[in-house]
């Protein structure tokens, strides 16, 4: 019974991350914050796509356009790009009831519930710090002080 559950955890987190990731990547650059910054290198790239934009070269611009974008847009475009990227870890694009990586609320209890919460924490960190190390020593020392390690330092990746 535990394995059915655990299965089901693992289910729903996987198809969260992979449709918050979808969602992300197809939402339109009008909706971000650096839209008019964009708007200023060329209004064109505003109608391409977050991922396209995000993959977009100056040597790919001008096989596009057939214009060079020269020293400065080629420095604005990189720029544009790391705010765009900054903006999605942000969570400022995601979808609705989403961090900014996909895993909701929910699921991060669940996980942690189940004594997964140090997967939940290194996601939500890029794997970097402590936090999910601390919380899975803790997972293996009993489950109760990672659970309560983990309820508590989910004021720092839900706020």
């Amino acid at each position: 019974m535990k394995q059915l559950i655990l299965s089901f955890v693992c289910l729903l987190f996987v198809a969260t991350m992979a449709n918050a990731e979808i969602t992300a990547l197809n939402t339109p650059l009008s909706e971000c914050n650096s839209a008019s910054d964009i708007k200023a290198i060329d209004p064109q790239l505003v109608k391409l796509g977050m991922d396209k934009f995000l993959e977009i070269t100056p040597a790919e611009y001008k096989k596009i356009t057939g214009k060079r974008l020269g020293l400065k847009n080629s420095l604005a475009l990189k720029a544009a790009q790391v705010k765009v990227k900054h903006e999605m870890k942000n969570a400022t694009i995601s979808p609705v009831g989403t961090a900014g990586d996909g895993i909701t609320k929910g699921v991060y209890i669940l996980l942690a519930i189940f004594g997964l919460a140090w997967i939940a924490m290194g996601l939500k960190s890029d794997w970097s710090g402590n936090d999910w190390i601390v919380n899975l020593i803790l997972t293996f020392l009993c489950w109760l002080p990672g659970l309560i390690h983990a309820l508590v330092k989910m004021k720092d990746y839900y706020k």
